[in-house]
């Protein structure tokens, strides 16, 4: 029986409201945009669902006015809703360099549709979440509009502490989970699946009695959960977030908008998905990133940070945040590092002029530190390497990495931990 939100499923939830209000709040110099690895867009999200039965608001695409057009034509809808296909939020109140207000409108004429795509297509859309030029709009997304009598919010995720998938939903949906964990903890409810079992009939009608779905809507509602519950295994997902899971007037149950999660260790046997990657929007520098298997997210800072694993990567914000230092950028190596990777991770670091200082902090546990130190020394001597720069190692080899380096003859400055080096970054920067 599903019980409202305790526990690890809520804690989770918390947490993430916690940890995004720290970032905005507590330490202002660190702006993270949100991403993804995989990116796709909403048309993109919406056709995955609607080839596993899950019901969304009938679509089409297109990438010219006159495409627009006959897709409206095709719709015969009532009233039609036209959005732009950026990854960025906020494309209701974004504004366009042709003139036009808006990345999504309404209208009940075809050729209202044609004349807002002309002014779409091939123009940058600005929002809250975009750089300050915008991004290049080239495809719109033409869809039955659907008035919507109630929201409610629905997810399944791969909760580790579960050792499986988990089911949480609210009857209080279109608005941010998150506040609604913090502030009516009651309203959410979880449900546990068995992975090997699969999702029980009587788990999904008791969810959707949970969301407040009544009568007919009812088994429809959990017709759709289960449905969800079979493309987030289908297609390796650790998370599907449906927001809002909506009921029309006309009593339909549907999935107005959704955020799927994929898992990247399924990327062999998820080849046409990870194909539909959309990279256009990634910073130039993220995209080359990416070549050599590192993570990479710009900040605004002038410190940057070179690590291995994102929560160390937040770690190590934090930290030279809370010295009075302002990171650059995170810059994740991951497990399997190579010598090549990291002298890559040093060009990248120093093509960019914010960077002021260097950060080195690795916690080798699969990693071994002397390749690191090997892949620093190399980089050091052929780059030339001109802003300071402050080691922390520890773990796996690190005795030898830590001769390699003493050794070298170059003007590495060794820390003991990361509070240490922190300082030391920091006191770097503000030397100059």
């Amino acid at each position: 029986m599903a019980a409202p939100l305790t526990g690890q499923a809520g804690a989770v939830l918390r947490d993430l409201a916690l940890r995004s209000a720290r970032l905005r709040g507590s330490f202002p110099a660190v702006q993270l945009t949100p991403r993804r690895w995989l990116n796709l867009q909403e048309y993109q999200s919406k056709k995955i669902m609607a080839d596993h039965g899950v019901t969304v608001q009938r679509f089409f695409v297109a990438d010219s006015a006159n495409d627009a057009l006959e897709a409206a034509q095709r719709l015969k809808a009532k009233e039609i809703v036209l959005k732009a296909q950026i990854l960025a939020g906020g494309r209701g109140k974004g504004i366009f360099n042709s003139g036009l207000k808006g990345g999504v409108h309404l209208t009940k004429d075809p050729k209202i549709v044609e004349q807002l795509a002309k002014q779409m297509i091939g123009y940058n859309l600005s929002t809250k979440q975009t750089p300050k030029d915008g991004v290049t709009v080239k495809k719109v997304m033409v869809a039955e509009a659907l008035n919507i009598s109630r929201e409610t919010y629905f997810a399944i995720l791969m909760d580790r502490a579960c050792n499986g998938p988990v089911m949480v939903g609210s009857p209080q949906g279109g608005v941010d989970i998150e506040e609604v964990a913090v502030t009516s903890p009651e309203l959410i409810f979880k449900e546990e699946i068995d992975i090997f079992e699969g999702i029980k009939d009587h788990q999904a009608l008791q969810m959707a009695k949970n969301l407040g779905f009544k009568g007919p809507l009812q088994q429809q509602a959990a017709d759709q959960i289960k449905k969800l519950y079979n493309l987030f295994l289908k297609i390796d997902a650790t998370q599907v977030e449906v927001n809002p899971f909506g009921e029309t007037p006309e009593g339909q149950v549907v999935c107005f908008d959704a955020k799927i999660n994929f898992d990247d260790n399924a990327e062999f046997r998820q080849k046409e998905i990870f194909a539909m990657d959309d990279k256009s929007e990634n910073e130039p520098i993220e995209n080359e990133a990416a070549k050599y298997d590192l993570k990479y997210i710009g900040l605004d800072g002038n410190i940057a940070c070179f690590v291995n694993g994102a929560g160390l990567a937040m770690a190590t914000c934090d930290i030279i945040s809370l010295n009075g230092g302002k990171p650059a950028n995170f810059l994740d190596l991951g497990g399997g590092v190579k010598e090549a990777q990291v002298y890559q991770a040093f060009k990248l670091l120093t093509a960019d002029p914010k960077v002021e200082a260097i950060l080195v902090n690795i916690f080798g546990g699969i990693v071994n530190c002397a390749i690191i130190a090997n892949g620093i020394t190399k980089a050091c001597r052929e780059l030339e390497l001109k802003v300071p720069l402050v080691v922390r190692l520890e773990g796996t080899n690190v005795h030898e990495a830590q001769r390699i380096l003493k050794e070298s003859g170059l003007p590495i400055t060794s820390a003991n931990d990361l509070e240490d080096a922190a300082k030391k970054a920091v006191a770097s920067v503000a030397k100059k």
